[in-house]
């Protein structure tokens, strides 16, 4: 039996111990989801409505408990951390809304009555990253479980604390043994075993691009359905007619949240070059007034990187003589601390540009006019998120049109809200979560013909 020893990424002391799961583990998982499911599938809409609603109540009342978790196993500031878990309490009260919601179609035929079921998968395996350990996990287990499904979840191995408290919950809640399964450990072991095993109908990955690949291949092998969200470079384009105070002083929090750790994080910041010198000088109050601490004091804005090896990674990509136009604070002493960083790369194919770095770390980049920013943000081979400055609404729309991205925003940074449909173009995945329809991904379509004939 294999572990890992979980630190507090903020001041590097040891949380706790976590054994990880077996293959022999996971396949006896698999089992009880199967014997779970086909119970669970079997009741009333309106009873696995009711679950999905005990279930995030339960969430509700432990919520400074697992914002407490996370701020101690992921380093997250209290205050992302409570909207986090109040995050995974809504997204639960959404679709417990889907049961009763997951109608069938009549589709008219000749010579007799023609309709469609909404059929489970059965057993779904959700690999959940190590960034937004609770909230990602959500988007997976709680449509899944609205289709009539069952759940096994393999939480990060870095960050497996929150995951592990929402399975104690779902069964507090009272919801079926086995319905919900958390199996902390390694991906190598418990997520393969996950993606190979023939009881599982489908995967859910989350994570990088490289490793999606290998999930997509192993899940292509077995003819096994799958949904990727994977890696991200989004930009931040803005035009010298936008509202260039607001834009600065919101582009820190678009890629600083969660210390760079974020997918959508719009880590390359175009700017028209007109508004190029401007821009630069509002950004830079912007940036070094991002509060970088504790994760524990409630006026953090950013906290750790999750790991001694994250923060070596990212700070690989800013060596010493790199091209910094400035930068923030940031504690000294134990943790993996690394400052919210500018720079100002000499080449548009800098790896700094076009690689994803995970980290606080944002390139700025001018350009000519809309044509050019339009080229420079699908200059990618990821198309995840994105934000588009400016006060023409024609071109608003223009460039939303022409970016290859799954998620944009106009005059803001939002990118997830769990009644809107969230994924990639290109290297950023396959597939869509969250929304009205996400239900419905766990499903597999069903024709029935009934003949008229006498």
């Amino acid at each position: 039996m294999t572990s890992t020893i979980l630190i507090n990424p903020a001041d590097e002391s040891v949380l706790r111990e976590i054994e990880h799961t077996t293959v022999a583990e996971v396949d006896a998982a698999v089992a009880r989801a199967a014997d779970a499911q086909r119970g669970w599938s079997a009741l009333a809409p309106s009873a696995r409505a009711e679950g999905l609603r005990r279930f995030a109540l339960a969430v509700d009342g432990a919520s400074e408990e697992l914002a407490a978790l996370e701020v101690l196993n992921s380093g997250h500031p209290i205050t992302q951390a409570r909207w986090e878990a109040g995050h995974v309490r809504d997204v639960l009260t959404y679709y417990s809304a889907a049961p009763e919601r997951m109608t069938g179609r009549q589709i008219p035929v000749a010579g007799g009555l023609d309709v469609t079921f909404l059929e489970p998968i059965g057993v779904i395996g959700i690999i959940v990253p190590w960034n937004f350990p609770m909230t990602i996990a959500s988007w997976g287990f709680a449509p899944a479980l609205a289709a009539g499904n069952a759940v096994v979840l393999k939480p990060a191995e870095w960050t497996p604390l929150t995951a592990i408290r929402l399975g104690e919950l779902a069964l507090e809640a009272g919801l079926p043994e086995g319905l919900l399964q958390v199996l902390p450990g390694k991906g190598s072991v418990v997520g393969d075993r996950l993606v190979t095993h023939p009881g599982v109908g489908k995967i859910v990955f989350t994570g990088s691009t490289a490793v999606g690949k290998q999930v997509m291949a192993g899940c292509a092998a077995r003819v096994k359905a799958v949904t990727l969200e994977l890696g991200g470079k989004s930009a931040n384009v803005v035009f010298a007619d936008s509202d260039l105070e607001k834009a600065a002083a919101t582009a820190p929090y678009a890629v600083f949240e969660n210390a760079g750790q974020d997918c959508c994080a719009r880590s390359r910041i175009l700017v028209q070059r007109s508004a190029f010198d401007r821009f630069l000088e509002l950004l830079e109050p912007a940036v070094k007034g991002v509060v970088v601490g504790a994760p524990g004091d409630d006026r953090t804005e950013m906290g750790p990187l999750v790991s001694r090896t994250h923060l070596d990674n990212v700070a690989a990509y800013v060596p010493d003589d790199s091209q910094v136009a400035f930068r923030g604070s940031a504690p000294t002493g134990p943790g993996f601390w690394f400052p919210p960083t500018v720079l100002l790369p000499a080449s548009r194919t800098d790896r700094t540009v076009t690689e994803e770095i995970f980290g606080p770390v944002v390139t700025v980049l001018p350009f000519d006019d809309e044509a050019e920013a339009v080229e420079l943000a699908n200059a990618s081979e990821y198309g995840l998120s994105g934000s588009i400055w400016t006060r023409d609404v024609g071109r608003a729309i223009r460039v939303s049109r022409a970016i290859e991205s799954g998620n944009l925003s106009v005059n803001s940074h939002s990118s997830v809200r769990y009644s809107t449909p969230f994924g990639g173009f290109k290297q950023s995945g396959l597939g869509r979560e969250l929304g009205p329809d996400a239900a419905e991904a766990f499903t597999e379509t069903k024709n029935v013909f009934i003949s008229t004939a006498d």
